[in-house]
């Protein structure tokens, strides 16, 4: 690992997109995230539908002037082996000069190293391009300001990245390669089938983690070169009123999307297709007021999981997600269709999925809440209708107290007001899988119109309290609580 920066060494190497005199704030705790309240808009208690129309209302993405800067007037070359990193910064830094508009990527194949976006700029990759992400871990330093698994770091840039920007967007019909394989970036995840030696890379997380808990300060914890951190493919962290559309994105490094601590997000038909470990779909962390709409995901890992910081880095930044809205999507492969945590620190609430389609023998949970008494948090107001799943693997709706650490951390989590109505399923392992603890239960849990399919296990519920099923169907026969307890 690299030694650790002194702040004036972290603002001299910092990018001109990433770390500034603004970060000085960022890197002291949240105070530099304003929308943190989540009490502007309408919360009436009969109809809590309401306030997904009104993120709906509010969320759609910024507009940008009519001015074009092609890529290759800026010296790019799309024959997939000339690195453009210059030309791809050198075309941002002049289409922000001349008060915005549209980075155009034509037709052909860019290679390159992390695009960093500024403020009311759109990098439109067109049909016909693909940027190619280059391999070689050296070409994403400096270090950037970002989260790793919920923990703020400082570590390789994501592969498309911005700081503290407003206005941003990546769109197009054209497609962004993270070329992460068997041999680049996917190894860093500690999985003794890429060859590495059991606790090698995962280590460096582990090291991560436990400066977090120990309450090191940011700037402190420097990875980067030898860090085996592996970064995202997108992120915007700490920017305002983003777009994300129509990209087709493939072999990412780990999670694809990632707005974090970011606010106004639009993703909209965007297609993924990346099986790599850590293959998260779509992860807003600690951001509010998210749509993610006509969206296609076939990932390594959860399709979509919303999550707020992990642990001690979790509480110190003290950021929720909330006011998502999830609609028209398409999930195919993963771990978990819409999952909620385990990174969950910071608490999740008003969340909306609608009008969504689940299927595949490779998807393992339709609709999946992971935490534990390390990850504390809560989740509440989370609302579901008109899902249609296909078949899953194991269970259509898991709440999992005993994901990782499980319990006696002494932070117990605060689950509850989650109601799902007229989801229909083809075939599940189970229908329900709910644990909390003994001495914290899961609180308040409403299912209406749902037919589970046939399914091959009994239903377990466990520590929940306040369970009502309205006209719900396992195996052709009613279910109600009396028989969940008497199975």
């Amino acid at each position: 690992m690299t030694r650790p920066l002194s702040r004036r060494d972290l603002f001299r190497r910092a990018s001109g997109a990433a770390l500034g005199a603004a970060a000085v704030t960022a890197l002291g705790g949240p105070a530099a995230f304003a929308g943190t309240g989540g009490v502007d808009g309408p919360l009436a208690p009969g109809d809590p539908w309401s306030r997904a129309t009104w993120i709906k209302a509010q969320v759609r993405g910024p507009r940008f002037a009519s001015r074009w800067f092609d890529v290759t007037a800026y010296g790019a070359v799309g024959d997939g082996s000339t690195m453009n990193t210059d030309a791809f910064r050198d075309a941002i830094r002049a289409c922000n000069a001349a008060g915005g508009g549209h980075v155009i990527v034509p037709t052909g194949s860019f290679l390159t190293g992390p695009i960093h976006l500024l403020s009311n700029v759109d990098l439109h990759v067109t049909d016909g391009a693909r940027i190619l992400f280059s391999q070689n871990p050296d070409d994403y330093l400096p270090v950037v300001m970002t989260r790793f698994e919920g923990v703020e770091v400082l570590n390789y840039s994501p592969l498309i990245y911005a700081f503290e920007q407003e206005n941003i967007g990546v769109t197009g019909t054209g497609v962004l390669d993270g070329q992460a394989d068997n041999a680049h970036w996917w190894p860093w995840c500690g999985a003794t089938k890429f060859g590495w030696k059991p606790g090698d890379p995962s280590a460096r997380s582990g090291a991560l983690n436990q400066m977090a808990e120990d309450g090191v300060p940011v700037e402190q914890r420097v990875f980067g070169d030898g860090g085996y951190l592996r970064p995202s493919f997108i992120e915007p962290y700490r920017c305002s009123n983003v777009v994300i559309s129509d990209v087709t994105i493939v072999n990412s490094p780990m999670w694809e999307l990632h707005p974090t601590l970011s606010d106004h997000v639009l993703v909209e038909g965007v297609k993924i297709n990346s099986h790599g470990p850590n293959n998260d779909g779509c992860d807003p962390e600690s951001s509010r007021m998210v749509v993610i709409r006509d969206c296609t995901f076939d990932t390594g890992d959860d399709c979509i999981a919303i999550k707020a910081g992990k642990n001690a880095d979790g509480r110190r930044v003290h950021v929720p997600s909330e006011d998502i809205l999830i609609e028209d999507c398409l999930m195919k492969d993963g771990h978990g269709g819409v999952t909620i945590g385990s990174e969950m620190t910071g608490g999740v609430r008003n969340v909306f999925t609608q009008n969504c389609q689940m299927s595949s023998p490779n998807l393992n949970i339709a609709l999946r809440f992971k935490t534990n008494s390390l990850r504390g948090g809560y989740i509440h107001g989370v609302h579901a209708r008109n899902i249609d799943v296909g078949q899953v693997g194991q269970a259509v709706i898991d709440i999992n107290f005993y994901y990782g650490e499980g319990p006696g951390y002494g932070f117990p989590p605060a689950v509850g007001d989650i109601n799902v109505s007229n989801l229909t399923v083809g075939t599940a392992q189970r229908g329900l899988n709910i644990s909390g603890y003994p001495d914290d239960h899961i609180n308040g849990i409403r299912l209406t119109d749902v037919d589970f399919g046939t399914t091959s296990k009994p239903d377990v519920v466990e520590y929940v309290d306040g369970l009502v099923l309205d006209n719900v169907v396992e195996n052709g026969q009613p279910l109600t609580t009396d028989a969940i307890s008497a199975a």
